[in-house]
Parts: structure tokens; sequence; C-alpha cells
């Protein structure tokens, strides 16, 4: 075995060696992800000696509720979605045509190869919330659907239970918190938009109205798309450091054989 050769299976070693130690040490993932935000409970236990924080997010519930097509749809027709939720009505003078303007806007740039890769548009499910449920019937959501050419097939403009809508608006996806109480329990009216991960746990708010939020939202949605499902494990979980030892057995082993190797030419 050459000089060459040895230099070239030691480098092809102990780099990958250098690598894992350095993303042990110095941080699991450089990308900054969307932080949860909204927890059930936090404890504190005691794994292998050190001190574990096991956070459990509060995650959205299921629901049951007309869309735009007169079609009934609940929170598992869109398993394995990210999903994007605001809060609306039709005879709203204000705020809610432009809010749903500036959501088609991140909505229809998702279908930016640069942005998704080769990802189909059908990884994100856009849903608006009628929080005027009595007179936006199914009619009134498809007239406001054609208004602004919504796709129906990602994007749900719902109605229904009152009770239903609000218990999310308030109870589950927060507004109250983030909107600094200004949300009126009586007839909510916020520009926020809510990001919620594949797993149902929130991972972000945008004022809907702000073009830079906006910016960001469309961000976040792509780095959701990427992230990891933490529930999949990987074949090497929990193997990492039985690797590590591995490679530097066999960079003992590669000394070895080049020691004995040449101890063989002397003596030949």
């Amino acid at each position: 075995m050459n000089k060459k050769a040895v230099i070239g299976i030691l480098l092809a070693l102990i780099i990958p060696l250098i690598g894992y130690f350095s993303i042990k040490n110095f941080g699991k993932d450089a990308t900054a992800m969307p932080r949860h935000y909204i927890y059930d409970s936090v404890t504190v236990k005691t794994v292998n000696g050190k001190e574990v924080i096991d956070t459990v997010w509060h995650t959205i519930p299921d629901f049951t509720l007309t869309n735009q097509l007169g079609r009934q749809v609940s929170l598992k027709d869109m398993e394995g979605k990210i999903i994007v939720a605001d809060f609306f009505f039709t005879h709203c003078p204000t705020i809610c045509p432009r809010l749903t303007a500036n959501m088609k806007y991140v909505h229809d740039g998702m279908k930016d190869p640069e942005k998704v890769g080769d990802r189909e548009q059908d990884f994100v499910q856009f849903l608006s919330f009628s929080i005027d449920p009595e007179r936006d019937s199914v009619a009134a959501l498809k007239k406001w659907n054609d208004r602004f050419q919504i796709n129906p097939s990602n994007w749900w403009l719902l109605t229904g239970d009152k009770k239903t809508i609000y218990d999310l608006s308030i109870n589950d996806m927060k507004l109250g918190l983030i909107d600094g109480g200004r949300v009126d329990t009586n007839f909510i009216h916020t520009d926020y938009i809510v990001l919620i991960d594949k797993n149902r746990n929130i991972r972000g708010y945008y004022h809907g109205l702000d073009t830079t939020a906006m910016g960001q939202l469309s961000r976040d949605i792509v780095f959701l798309a990427l992230e990891k499902d933490k529930n999949r494990k990987s074949i090497f979980a929990g193997k990492l450091e039985l690797v590590a030892v591995v490679f530097l057995c066999a960079i003992i082993g590669i000394f070895a054989l080049m020691y004995f190797l040449k101890k063989e030419n002397k003596t030949a």
C-alpha cells in the first residue's frame, strides 16, 4: 500500500469523524427553524444523569366545518400538511379584503420552484375561518372565492358552528394573547395569520397586512416543509457514538497494518 493511498483512507475516515464531533459539540442544526409558541406542560426529568426538559407543545384539535364547495372537512383531511390559517368575514369593509389578498400572494408564491424545489404545492393547506358564520353561507364563501380567484383544492374558506370557530381562535390558537388582548370574544377581528406545522403545533404568528411579515411567512413555510419528522427515527438514532468508535478502531487498524507491513518489508 503506497503512502498516498494510506493518506486518502485516513482522510476519508477522519473527516466524517471531525464532522460528527463538530455537529455534536457546536449545534445540531444551524438553520433557524420557526420556533414553537404554545405549550401545555413542561416537565424536567433525569436521563443518564442529566436533566432533560420535556415540553408538550399545544396541539390544535380536530374540527368539522363546511368549505366554499359545500363539503364538510376536518383536520384529518389535512394530515401531513402545513397549515396557514386566518379569520375573516365576507361583509368586512376594512381589513379582510387586504388580508385575503396578502394570503393569496403567499399562496401563489408557493408555486415558485426556487422556493420549494420539486415539491408540489399540496404540502401546505390554507384555511380562512369565517367569524360571521350566520351570514357567511356556502354561497357567500363561493362569491368571495371567485372574487379573489382562490384555488379550493388547497385553500378552504370555512363556515359552520360559531362556537367551534371561536374556540379554535381564542382557546387553541390563542389569538387573544398574541393580539395583546384586543380580540373581542364576541366578535373576533384580527389581522394575524397563524402557521401550524404537520404535528398541529403553532409555529408562528404574522401580521397579515404587513408585506414584510408575509415574506417571513413564506420563508417559514418552506423551512417547515424541510423540517425532519422527529417522530421518525433515523437508522443511526442513538448509535452515533458507536459509529465514532468504529471509525476510531478503523484508524487504529490502518496504523497497525502500516506498522506490520513496514516491519515485514525490513525483515525481507
